[in-house]
């Protein structure tokens, strides 16, 4: 296993209490793109999001993960089986796998190895499709708030490999027959208490907690209060999704 960036086993519960959901017509669309589903790979599964997805439309989804404390969390599904496997050593048979997915997680890998990987792995007319999701938006009131948190107090303490993610995966590196997608985006109807939650995922939360032994996030929630304006207490919390689709291996 190469060396592993571990910035969520130590929250896995609250990443999965407080991590959006994966929009339906995007495992729908993926599907769409197959002509077998059987078998579907979902590396770094963390909770099982994005596998248990997967298992409306696969007979069989494999999720893996690095982090057996994030396994210990997934979410159960009867399609869907775990495992603590590395992204680059996933222990599935060469030629098995119909689609392979990774959720909001390859920007930590070591890509070459990783696609060498998926391409051992892939049956002939396989897929790979990579996501992530970008900032949120909230409405005018909140979003400069959250704006100024992520670029001015937690700005030091973004790991590098962020860069891909603010990038929407534009630039990562993506050897593989492209093909165009629509576009996707995450919605929840959230409490401040859920979105709070969320933010204590942030691994740059996490760093700045262990630099400064200080919290940032009562300072944040405090500013998000005086705008907090809802009649049922929620709002709509959306993020951009950013997808990336490629045949591996021509039927």
């Amino acid at each position: 296993m190469t060396d592993y960036k571990d910035h969520f086993s130590a929250d896995a519960k609250g990443y999965a209490l407080y991590r959006p959901d994966y929009p339906a017509e995007l495992f729908a669309f993926l599907a769409g793109q197959l002509k077998r589903h059987e078998l579907a790979w979902d590396c770094a599964t963390g909770n099982g999001q994005a596998a248990c997805g997967l298992a409306r439309h696969f007979r069989e989804v494999v999720g893996t993960d690095a982090s057996t404390r994030q396994i210990e969390h997934a979410v159960a599904h009867p399609a869907v089986s775990y495992r603590m496997a590395a992204a680059e050593n996933s222990g599935l048979e060469a030629a098995s796998v119909d689609l392979v997915t990774v959720a909001q997680a390859a920007h930590w890998f070591d890509l070459p190895l990783f696609y060498d990987e998926v391409k051992r792995v892939s049956r002939p007319g396989g897929v790979l499709a990579l996501w992530c999701y970008e900032r949120l938006g909230v409405d005018p009131g909140i979003d400069p708030l959250i704006e100024y948190f992520y670029t001015h107090i937690l700005g030091p303490y973004w790991p590098p490999e962020r860069r891909w993610v603010e990038g929407g995966y534009r630039d990562l590196p993506f050897p593989f027959q492209e093909e165009r997608v629509p576009a996707f985006e995450m919605r929840v109807e959230w409490s401040l208490d859920q979105l709070m939650g969320y933010f204590a995922t942030w691994s740059a939360v996490k760093a700045y907690r262990a630099a400064t032994n200080q919290d940032p996030l009562p300072a944040l929630r405090a500013s998000l209060e005086t705008r907090w304006i809802s009649n049922e207490g929620r709002k709509t919390i959306k993020w951009p999704l950013s997808l990336r689709l490629g045949r591996v291996a021509v039927a």
